[in-house]
């Protein structure tokens, strides 16, 4: 707990199984996480099992593929379903450092925002970190344009890495997002459209080989959904 909340970290997991220890001796090294939640998308190497070997992780299966988003919206209920206060994610590949859940949970707890980031750009960590460049660019140009279309000053839309609170997740419908990776940017436009602030911390990250990570096609077609998700919602203000 901190605060008084209790804090649920949830994992969107999908063939994690060499990484998954590591996530999570760090996640659980701070004190304050009440409970860890991994949701296994139908992993082909042996995730859910060692997630089943650690001390006090509740183990969720999907018996098919569904899909990132899918993944985080069955994270997300679970979550909420334990009674969480504060929910973050963070993927168990060990892209995204634990080491800042204390000071994401903090600006939850703390009321200053309800949503918060670790931002790979803030800092400078994803070059630094190994991102290739042809994916920094396309970052660098989504944010603007998504940025001047949704009247927001976010340093990146696409991080994995999140924290939001009760309340936020209770008002957001994310159920209604895709099942998709494009499910990541719906959620940041659906918080933006309820005019509720996020927060942003400088999060260093790793690329590696067991790192996850989409491909050429995939992140093209991420893109366009990003691009197409800003439009609709820049639409839908105008015409109010």
């Amino acid at each position: 707990m901190l605060h008084g909340q209790k804090i649920v970290v949830v994992m969107p997991a999908y063939n994690a199984a060499r990484t998954l220890r590591q996530t999570y001796d760090e996640v659980v090294a701070h004190g304050i996480v009440d409970r860890v939640i991994l949701v296994d998308d139908a992993s082909k190497d042996e995730t859910a099992a060692m997630a089943r070997a650690l001390p006090d992780v509740e183990v969720e299966v999907h018996s098919q593929n569904r899909g990132y988003g899918a993944n985080q919206k069955t994270c997300y209920r679970l979550a909420l379903a334990a009674g969480a206060d504060v929910v973050i994610m963070i993927h168990p590949d060990y892209q995204y450092t634990p080491a800042l859940i204390p000071a994401m949970a903090s600006l939850v707890t703390s009321g200053l925002y309800p949503c918060v980031l670790g931002s790979r750009i803030l800092g400078g960590g994803a070059l630094r970190g190994g991102m290739p460049l042809w994916k920094y660019v396309s970052n660098r140009f989504l944010t603007l344009v998504e940025n001047l279309l949704l009247g927001a000053k976010l340093s990146e839309y696409h991080t994995g890495y999140r924290a939001f609170s009760r309340a936020l997740l209770e008002r957001l419908p994310f159920e209604e997002n895709s099942d998709d990776f494009i499910f990541d940017n719906q959620i940041l436009v659906q918080v933006i459209s309820l005019g509720c602030p996020i927060g942003e911390i400088s999060c260093p990250a790793k690329y590696f080989p067991e790192a996850s990570s989409i491909g050429f096609a995939a992140s093209l077609r991420y893109g366009l959904g990003c691009l197409a998700t800003a439009i609709r919602s820049r639409f839908r203000r105008s015409s109010k």
